[in-house]
């Protein structure tokens, strides 16, 4: 998609409700436990914040970012994501921590980034984090410096997420479940799932609706 169209199309946003947790289910597996909001609001899940950044290329293709996190002790060791983390004590608020978070890691200034949507918080089990995803923009490519938490940068062109060829599922063994088939993303050559593929789900169901 031409990035001229993706800003087209998200100057619609604010007309349009969030698919939440029917757009979300999609890349649930019917294994996993739903867990009520009461259930996650009596648990008092740590709160965090991602960035879901769209972008031009150099071929004025529309572009969203993804990471491929390092190898080190964590639950979200090597896995796929959007830039961002913990909610810390001196974040003005979940927009300021997505911010902050995604100029650590990758090395976008925040004065570079238009905050377009506020999308469905979604929660993740294994590290008992509640996400808040943000949609935003960046008029340019941005020159990225990443820090030690990011191996890599996964560059996804949004026209491949939009495609349904994209979707498929994958055999896994996580923390909390073994050998389930799991919805997941292929992008890049990369398998994408969990609260990750749930936030993609989100973006493509809204998008498409546009």
């Amino acid at each position: 998609m031409e990035f001229k169209s993706f800003l087209s199309l998200i100057s619609k946003l604010d007309h349009v409700e969030l698919g939440g947790f029917s757009s979300h289910a999609k890349m649930i597996p019917k294994e996993r436990i739903n867990f009520s909001k009461q259930y996650i609001d009596n648990i008092q899940p740590k709160k965090a914040a991602v960035l879901a950044l769209f972008y031009p290329n150099s071929k004025n293709e529309t572009i969203f970012l993804l990471i491929l996190r390092s190898d080190y002790k964590g639950t979200h060791a090597s896995q796929i994501s959007f830039p961002g983390g913990k909610y810390e004590d001196h974040d003005k608020d979940l927009k300021n921590t997505a911010l902050r978070e995604t100029f650590e890691e990758v090395g976008i200034h925040s004065n570079d980034i238009q905050l377009k949507k506020q999308l469905t918080d979604t929660y993740i089990p294994p590290s008992n984090f509640l996400v808040r995803p943000y949609l935003g923009l960046a008029l340019k490519t941005p020159e990225f410096r990443f820090n030690h938490e990011v191996k890599n940068l996964i560059e996804v062109k949004l026209s491949d997420l939009l495609l349904d060829g994209t979707l498929t599922t994958k055999n896994l063994t996580t923390s909390y479940m073994k050998n389930i088939d799991v919805p997941c993303y292929k992008l890049n050559n990369y398998t994408v799932w969990g609260a990750t593929a749930m936030i993609l789900s989100e973006i493509k169901d809204l998008l498409k609706s546009l």
